[in-house]
């Protein structure tokens, strides 16, 4: 990895980062140097009661892949339960006509366009444009649907602090945005637990809430108002310029409030359109006449529209956002709920902004937080994603049955959407961890409703029992030593956008090796098979704290689209081959995979139990026909050279008879990878991997 010390750092770079962040980077950090002397304390005991204060930064439209693919010891271009397309390639290589585009690197692709990598542009990526790519589950159509620039990906060295945030706190792996959508919605998701209907009919799937003097606003309560009822605090910190990423502004209740507010403006009754004003007005006198009209009006309102309207349609000067947050933490002022809504520039989204420009507003809020260690260590930071724009992501976002009308529109499923970035920045997340349970912009809501006590009554049951809500992100119990971060690269000046085109000779990346510390997740899932009259019957199991889902890939036709099972405890799933012949994949949390081969009138059958104790994978080897059948179970991979032989058994069981066979898994702390196959039936295959869970943390695979 590159030596930033040998590199000059860029004015691009001290005017994106701050001059602390310049300093710390000569020192191979980039986060804030009152950050890394706060990480020396211990954190505080209490659990979730030692908390004082939670802010939320949610960015624009970065995919999980497209940022931390090749981040160490996360699911990404190296993972070993990637899906096959329906044509047997891996999910990683996109058709593109008779073509196929892998991941490649955007550094690379600059380099080879003479553009500035840091200034690709924005794809499509709106309802029908997410809908298209994740096609029912197949994930097979990302570059018809978004160009081949989707493939496009950052490293390190193209993102450094991003990355060192990952490495310093704890990523989450397996979050999601809430919708194969655009920002709107999945906002609404963030702000209140869902995204219902628009007032003019249909679902909100779009951003139909931007049409100013159309849009009646949104008529179901955001979380922040269940804060305001119960008189906790809270506070959007957001500027004149804001991107209409204030989502709280299409809510019914605040538009009312923003009509009163605005009535001595001339004829403004939307807050962008005002701000807008103010932004272009030609001089600081004219500006200041037009705030102080905002003013009067605000004055006007009764006490509890006034408080509406200062936590959250008051705007600061474009630039000073935190700065008005330093001062709020210095002055003990800082809230209970924090949200933050940066502008254009420091959003990250691909149209208008650069990740290098847009670490502004995370080093300087961590910074302001650290710089006061008691507010500090009272403190969670969230920074997630609102969607993944069009850039590819390889894993399939769970989706409901489609019987649930809660969670579905025009045939089509709301969600989950596609996996966004998320670091959970605290005391009690250092250490490098990923945690890798399932989570979507809901589960930040259920953080908020475990911590405060308020519930959100517009979560639907079945994100409650899909997703998490974010606290195995956290050790409230073990104080972690802040872990030795790498240099991070040098960050190039940026130029002209531009989209990003694959190379002529591909090759998959190579993803950072070694793995991380893992959270403990609330899983136990296994599966297994059984053939009888011509059909085969899935058990799912998941004995787990949690419903796991399970997702079936249909590789020999026995169904048109994948099929989805959500699972506490055991669960059958019939599957009718429409020959004599099976080929499916189950896919589970966490790396867990079964994949099932045969003929339907096969007389052999294996099936599983996880020892969670132990950390014991059992198979039983069954044969049902009238000859002795020859079993081999070889480990595919979490076993050292030496163990390999010892731990490939050849088993011979007699007609009628059944033998069981354990795989020790401890000494790769949970890990298995197993392939059974019958030497007798050679259209026989098993394949079992996954992760045994005991309770505590663990490391990734």
């Amino acid at each position: 990895m590159t030596d930033p010390l040998s590199h000059p750092v860029s004015r691009r770079r001290a005017l994106a980062l701050g001059a602390g962040a310049v300093g710390a980077a000569a020192a191979g950090s980039l986060l804030p140097p009152s950050l890394q002397r706060a990480l020396a304390a211990e954190p505080p005991a209490g659990g979730l009661d030692a908390i004082e204060h939670v802010v939320i930064l949610m960015q624009e439209n970065r995919s999980f892949d497209h940022y931390f693919g090749t981040l160490r010891g996360v699911r990404g271009f190296a993972d070993r339960n990637a899906v096959r397309l329906p044509d047997g390639k891996p999910v990683f290589e996109q058709p593109d006509g008779a073509k196929r585009v892998l991941p490649f690197s955007v550094r690379a692709a600059a380099e080879e366009q003479q553009r500035d990598l840091q200034y690709i542009d924005a794809l499509n990526h709106d309802w029908g444009g997410g809908h298209k790519a994740w096609n029912n589950g197949w994930m097979n159509q990302w570059v018809s649907a978004k160009t081949a620039a989707t493939m496009a990906y950052y490293d390190r060295s193209d993102i450094p602090l991003q990355y060192e945030l990952a490495d310093t706190f704890t990523v989450c792996d397996a979050y999601h945005s809430s919708m194969h959508s655009s920002t709107s919605p999945n906002r609404n998701y963030l702000w209140s637990g869902n995204s219902g209907d628009e007032p003019a009919g249909g679902r909100a799937i779009g951003n139909d809430a931007y049409e100013e003097g159309v849009h009646k606003g949104y008529d179901w309560p955001t979380f922040a108002e269940l804060l305001e009822k119960e008189g906790r605090s809270w506070q959007t910190y957001t500027e004149w310029e804001n991107f209409t990423d204030n989502q709280i502004e299409f809510y019914a209740t605040f538009k009312a409030v923003a009509r009163k507010a605005l009535a001595k403006t001339g004829g403004h009754t939307y807050m962008e359109s005002f701000y807008a004003v103010v932004r272009d007005a030609d001089t600081a006198a004219e500006r200041e006449r037009l705030l102080g009209l905002l003013d009067e009006g605000v004055a006007a309102l009764i006490k509890e529209e006034r408080s509406l309207f200062e936590r959250a349609l008051r705007r600061v000067p474009t630039g000073t956002l935190a700065e008005h947050f330093a001062a709020d933490v210095a002055a003990g002022k800082l809230p209970a709920v924090s949200y933050l809504v940066p502008s254009a520039v420091d959003s990250e989204h691909p149209s208008v902004s650069v990740p290098a420009a847009s670490a502004s507003v995370p080093y300087k809020v961590l910074d302001a937080l650290a710089s006061h260690p008691d507010v500090w260590r009272k403190t969670v930071v969230f920074i997630n994603y609102d969607e993944n724009d069009g850039f590819f992501d390889h894993v399939p976002p769970p989706v409901p049955e489609a019987d649930d009308p809660d969670e579905w529109w025009q045939g089509q499923p709301t969600g989950l959407g596609m996996r966004v970035p998320m670091l959970v920045i605290s005391p009690w997340s250092v250490g490098g961890y990923v945690c890798s349970e399932l989570f979507d912009h809901t589960s930040v809501n259920r953080f908020l409703e475990k911590w405060t006590g308020i519930d959100d009554p517009n979560i639907t049951p079945w994100r409650r029992r899909v997703c998490g809500d974010l606290t195995s992100a956290f050790d409230f119990d073990t104080a972690q030593q802040q872990p030795t971060v790498k240099y991070p690269g040098p960050v190039p000046p940026a130029t002209d956008r531009w989209k990003p085109v694959p190379p002529a000779e591909q090759k998959m990346p190579e993803q950072e090796t070694g793995t991380r510390p893992a959270r403990p997740l609330p899983y136990q899932p296994d599966a297994y098979a059984r053939g009888y009259d011509g059909r085969i019957e899935v058990t799912l199991t998941n004995s787990g704290s949690s419903s796991a889902h399970f997702a079936l890939y249909p590789y020999a036709g026995e169904f048109d689209v994948p099929q989805h099972r959500d699972v506490s405890g055991s669960r059958a799933l019939t599957v009718s081959p429409p020959k004599d012949r099976y080929e499916f994949t189950v896919t589970g949390p966490n790396g867990f995979r079964r994949e099932f081969a045969g003929l339907t009138a096969s007389t052999v059958e294996v099936t599983s139990s996880i020892r969670a104790k132990t950390r014991e994978v059992r198979l039983t080897l069954a044969n049902h026909g009238s000859a002795a059948k020859v079993f081999t179970v070889r480990p595919q991979s979490y076993v050292s050279g030496s163990d390999a032989p010892a731990l490939t058994r050849q088993v011979r069981v007699a007609p009628g008879d059944r033998t069981t066979v354990t795989h020790p898994a401890a000494k790769a702390h949970g890990w298995y990878d197993l392939a059974v196959t019958c030497a007798d039936e050679p259209d026989f295959a098993r394949r079992l991997m996954g992760h045994i869970e005991n309770g505590r943390p663990s490391v990734s695979g």
